[in-house]
């Protein structure tokens, strides 16, 4: 199929009230919305809650790719400023240098979910969401021109709202996944976890500070602002997610398992959960989408689930749009599918593992976390994956055959010849067109369909032969190592292949 065959080439946001409507308000759904309204696709957010943002929330810690995606909308710097960089992380044996990472942000950002919601919602309120809280979607039912859904509002009513598609971004027990029949086949890997945010009389020595000892392991992270995040599990007392947690509790957890409770006091959350991992065989079902904790769901270890779901809205924010705006097939959307869910289940295995092996009771099962460590912590090789992995930027997706080597690869944030760094040009949700110096564009080069399909062009600095359109997720779409005149038409022409 030629990129330039859109298929259906009218704009399916034609005669839709809600064009797209995403259902829950969390940072997955707060970022794809905003994606797809900056793209000019009017969007509607539905969120059961009333309009606020937890400071209760679970997920404390930002990786490196979620940060290389947030500075492609210029929000990056703006959430560093609210956390501490950590630049070496251990995950009870296993240590990990983070500053070795290719990337601009080579470390773990320790903040608060709360804080990326926060910068997350802003942007979308200025680009033009439409948000409607207190809003519960009851059922949904899709055709071959549209989905309806039902909803009730806040006081009480139900009213029936059509979209040309419907994301799923409603977390663990996902309304649109049951309603459009999506199994969450999983198990439970850890039970009985609990939660605390307190305050501490002795400050660790890191923003970060993990470790276990026997039966118990627990984790401290600093929320900056004088709060601190405790997680914990005592093999001995797994108690249903019901039962009474107390301080006391939390306090003896931790000192077993780091040798100190660090003067705990003050709490003003506590609360008890179990950890599971799941993922929904598809993530789209016809003109529904499933992100972030509706189509996956894994354990701490790693602080990856939140970031999954950031770089899942990544991933299907820019493709939703150009499909909307008929720029391009609904085939584009199958991508989505073909690209995040082997992620979504890499994830689950990766975090998987480390619990597991955290929990080793057997000699065997300690045997084999021995000497994974120790290879891990040895070998370069291995640490380098590891990192790669739990970061998020050590992954790429499917290209078609016979495409360019480079196609499907995460693109590092480079300094190109305008001066411009490549996540800067990104943003706006555009493609990137990056070549070499001179630039064989002939004059006036513009495909139909209008300026808003054309890319960014930038030039590499130095003596790069390699021309390379980058999507604006940041990875590469199209890429030809002898790029002629016809450059720009040849890629565009590309642009919507990846991964068919």
């Amino acid at each position: 199929m030629n990129g330039t065959d859109t298929g259906e080439s009218t704009d399916r946001a034609a005669g839709y009230p809600h064009p797209v409507i995403v259902v829950g308000a969390g940072p997955t759904g707060l970022l794809l919305a905003g994606d797809l309204a900056e793209a000019g696709v009017p969007v509607t957010l539905l969120e059961k809650r009333p309009h606020r943002i937890s400071n209760l929330s679970r997920a404390f810690g930002v990786h490196a790719r979620t940060l290389e995606q947030l500075d492609a909308r210029g929000l990056a710097d703006d959430l560093i400023a609210t956390g501490s960089p950590l630049t070496r992380l251990r995950l009870f044996r296993l240590s990990l240098d983070l500053s070795t990472l290719p990337s601009r942000f080579p470390f773990l950002l320790i903040t608060p979910q709360y804080e990326v919601e926060r910068l997350l919602e802003r942007r979308a309120q200025r680009l033009g969401v439409r948000f409607q809280y207190e809003s519960e979607l009851l059922a949904l039912r899709q055709d071959a021109d549209g989905v309806d859904i039902d909803v009730r509002t806040g006081d009480g009513s139900t009213v029936t709202r059509r979209a040309a598609y419907v994301v799923g971004t409603d977390g663990h027990h996902s309304a649109v996944r049951r309603a459009i029949g999506q199994p969450f086949p999983g198990v439970s890997v850890i039970t009985s976890l609990f939660l605390a945010d307190v305050r501490l009389a002795e400050k660790p020595e890191t923003v970060l500070t993990v470790d276990g000892a026997g039966d118990v392991f627990a984790m401290i992270a600093s929320f900056g602002d004088g709060w601190y995040r405790v997680m914990g599990w005592n093999r001995r007392h797994e108690v249903p997610d019901d039962a009474p947690l107390d301080l006391e509790e939390v306090k003896d957890v931790t000192r077993r398992a780091l040798g100190t409770d660090y003067g705990m006091r003050d709490a003003r959350w506590l609360s008890r959960f179990h950890s599971d991992e799941r993922q929904a065989p598809e993530y789209r079902v016809g003109r529904v989408f499933l992100a972030g904790d509706a189509a996956h769901i894994h354990s701490p270890a790693g602080g990856q689930g939140m970031n999954t779901g950031l770089q899942d809205a990544a991933n299907l924010g820019w493709k939703l749009a150009a499909v909307v705006k008929g720029q391009a097939s609904d085939r584009l959307l199958d991508t989505y599918q073909a690209e995040r869910h082997p992620v979504g289940k890499a994830v689950l295995r990766s975090s998987g593992g480390l619990v597991r092996l955290a929990r080793a009771q057997n000699p065997a099962l300690r045997a084999v976390r021995a000497v994974v460590s120790a290879v891990a912590n040895a070998a370069a090789p291995a640490r380098a994956k590891a990192l790669a992995q739990l970061t998020g930027i050590g992954y790429r997706y499917p290209a078609p055959r016979g495409a360019h080597r480079l196609v499907g690869t995460r693109v590092p944030d480079v300094v190109l010849d305008s001066g411009h760094r490549l996540y800067e040009a990104l943003r706006g949700g555009r493609f990137v067109l990056v070549t070499p110096r001179p630039a064989y564009l002939p004059p006036g080069a513009a495909p139909d369909g209008g300026a808003d399909v054309l890319p960014a062009v930038e030039h590499w600095a130095g003596n790069r032969r390699t021309a390379v359109l980058v999507r604006p997720d940041g990875y590469v779409a199209w890429a030809a190592d002898d790029a002629g005149t016809d450059v720009l038409e040849t890629a565009l022409a590309s642009r919507y292949l990846t991964a068919r």
